[in-house]
């Protein structure tokens, strides 16, 4: 006779009924112990179950599948184009240096660091391309923001940029000076 290459079902382990436990020895078990024997129980259920699914799947033949096929999302996010809510020149360029200091990141000390993060004039004239006058201009209005919102006792916009220990307050006064020079039709 042939032999056959379908296996047989496994037999489930023979488990005595519940009722044929005796009942004190039950009732003496603390709650952890029923848990831990059950927890056990389960163990043993699920070792039985993987053999039989190992067995019952073992003629399958099977690939390996190479990761860098499956996942095809970039590595890096795309950088994100700087919004243009503003026309006038002076407000875009601000806009401009918000996106970039908040891209680039914050610096202070020094127009920019070994990392290419950026304080509020060094975002203004890399955005700037060159027209001093034009960066003039934008630091102009990036201090009259400044001293509406923190007082007249501010002297200039680096010592504003050096004074803070994080990018916040940079940041929000570079989107103010945008809208203050959106107002203005600068």
């Amino acid at each position: 006779m042939a032999a056959s290459l379908h296996t047989a079902p496994a037999t489930p382990a023979v488990q005595p009924p519940a009722a044929a436990t005796a009942p004190a020895a039950r009732d003496s078990l603390s709650l952890d112990a029923r848990l831990a024997a059950a927890e056990a129980a389960m163990t043993v259920r699920l070792d039985e179950a993987a053999v039989a699914h190992e067995v019952r799947t073992a003629h399958i033949p099977t690939e390996s599948v190479d990761l860098a096929d499956v996942i095809t999302i970039p590595l890096t996010p795309a950088p994100q184009a700087p919004p243009q809510t503003y026309t006038t020149p002076v407000a875009a360029l601000l806009e401009r240096a918000h996106h970039r200091m908040q891209s680039a990141g914050w610096c202070a000390g020094a127009l920019t660091d070994d990392s290419g993060a950026l304080c509020l004039l060094g975002a203004i004239r890399a955005e700037a391309g060159g027209d001093r006058g034009l960066e003039a201009h934008a630091a102009a209005i990036v201090l009259d923001a400044i001293r509406r919102r923190f007082g007249d006792h501010v002297d200039s916009v680096p010592a504003f940029n050096d004074a803070h220990g994080s990018g916040r307050a940079p940041l929000r006064v570079l989107g103010e000076a945008a809208r203050l020079a959106d107002t203005r039709g600068q």
